[in-house]
């Protein structure tokens, strides 16, 4: 009876996450930086939160929890002669973890330029997907994936003991827990690198090593005992194994329309994704496992499909009234040169996270909206770059996307104002009202 109702309890509060957490995100990835403006509207705050989570989920899997005593005793906060000094010792170490984690997702960001503009290949999209696919058969116990033993002795090695050591080790724990860290590290770092924002994927993986380090932090520190290992650690690496699926139903959904057809884009799909997690989530998603027999098996499978096809449901929810957008980028232009008018072209992208968030969260602000009557709205998809495509992106100098570009009244493509990335809707109003 109490497991009927812990089940329903979780069907019921996944059924609540996909109908709320999507908004509750907000710009995400996407956030071009971490100004008290970007933190106002808690969306940075959520995702943070999010990271953060996942970051202690992650250090409750199987592959991880056998690790917590054993690397405590490795760099010696177990045998410190006080309190303070133990949580000295375990703070050196999770800051040594969140310094590696974070150079990680610094360099992958880095890189999001050019890995952007690559997505415009679907092959490299169904790699990704592919990868994605595989990170998310190892969470549901297809494979793990292990350094070699000689290896990882050699690491636990690492510094000794004292501060030095601790800090050292914690440099290297992701790696030597990389069975269970790993898919899950590996598919941040790539969805970070999409998003082409360094800092924040700094703070979003060093946030996340915070989380990674909560049971160390735990038990070096207040010597606080962790719940018994059981079944639950699996259900832990089932939900990882989830949200990587639809990740991967993701980049597929926005190379290819005719997948993206499948889901439509309804306010109904609100509701129907919401009941389908839920429903998925009753009929085995997390709590079975693929190790048991053929039924079992079946009704797992049954209850991910349900998860993972809710969640695209959830996401393919119309914005709602927007700046209204023609694509017929030559005829925008003769009806600009027509009438005096000024020219918005909004290059973008179905696999440019931060088109997405200009589509989201700028275009339906109402005084975007009032504005931008005065102008010619074009948008120019890049999402297959083709030698039309890429001849505007010569024309107007485009290095990466999203880029708005303004002509003023003559026609004349503007320096100033220009729009790389995401912008607020107050910033982006301000842009617009200097084109005449």
């Amino acid at each position: 009876m109490r497991r009927t109702g812990l089940l329903l309890a979780g069907a019921a509060a996944a059924g609540l996450a996909a109908f709320f957490l999507p908004d509750l995100l907000g710009r995400g990835l996407a956030s071009p930086s971490l100004d008290a403006s970007s933190l106002a509207d808690g969306g940075v705050l959520w995702t943070l939160a999010i990271a953060w989570l996942g970051g202690v989920l992650t250090s409750l899997t199987p592959c991880v929890y056998p690790l917590v005593p054993i690397t405590l005793g490795v760099f010696g906060a177990r045998q410190a002669q006080s309190r303070a000094r133990s949580f000295a010792l375990v703070s050196t170490y999770v800051l040594g973890m969140a310094l590696m984690f974070s150079a990680l997702g610094f360099a992958a960001a880095s890189s999001g330029k050019a890995f952007g503009t690559i997505l415009a290949n679907r092959f490299v999209v169904v790699g990704l997907a592919a990868f994605f696919v595989a990170m998310a058969a190892s969470m549901f116990g297809a494979f793990d994936i292990a350094l070699p033993q000689g290896l990882a002795q050699r690491l636990n090695r690492v510094g000794g003991t004292g501060f030095g050591g601790a800090l050292a080790m914690g440099l290297v724990a992701g790696v030597i827990a990389a069975p269970c860290t790993g898919p899950v590290l590996a598919s941040l770092l790539t969805i970070v690198a999409t998003s082409g924002q360094p800092v924040f994927g700094f703070v979003l993986l060093f946030v996340y090593a915070l989380g990674v380090g909560l049971p160390f932090f735990l038990l070096g520190g207040f010597s606080v005992a962790l719940p018994k290992s059981g079944p639950w650690m699996e259900s832990v690496k089932s939900v990882f194994g989830v949200a990587l699926l639809a990740m991967a139903l993701v980049y597929l959904r926005d190379a290819f329309p005719a997948v993206a057809s499948l889901f439509g884009v309804s306010e109904s799909n609100l509701v129907i994704g919401a009941v389908a997690v839920a429903v998925g989530v009753l009929v085995g998603a997390i709590h079975l496992s693929f190790h048991d027999g053929f039924a079992v098996r079946a009704r797992k499978a049954s209850g991910v499909a349900l998860v993972v096809g809710g969640i695209l449901f959830r996401l393919a929810v119309p914005h709602g009234d927007a700046v209204e957008w023609t694509h017929d980028y030559e005829g925008a232009i003769v009806q600009a040169r027509a009438e005096g008018k000024p020219v918005i072209i909004d290059f973008y992208a179905d696999w440019c996270a931060a088109c997405k968030e200009l589509d989201k969260f700028t275009y339906t602000d109402p005084e975007v909206m009032e504005e931008a009557s005065r102008f010619i709205t074009v948008k120019v998809d890049g999402t297959i770059e083709d030698d039309r495509i890429q001849t505007l992106y010569d024309r107007y100098g485009i290095q990466g996307l999203p880029t708005v570009v303004f002509l003023d009244g003559k026609g004349e493509a503007l320096d100033d104002p220009r729009v790389t990335g995401f912008l607020e809707a107050p910033k982006f109003l301000e842009e617009m009202r200097k084109v005449r």
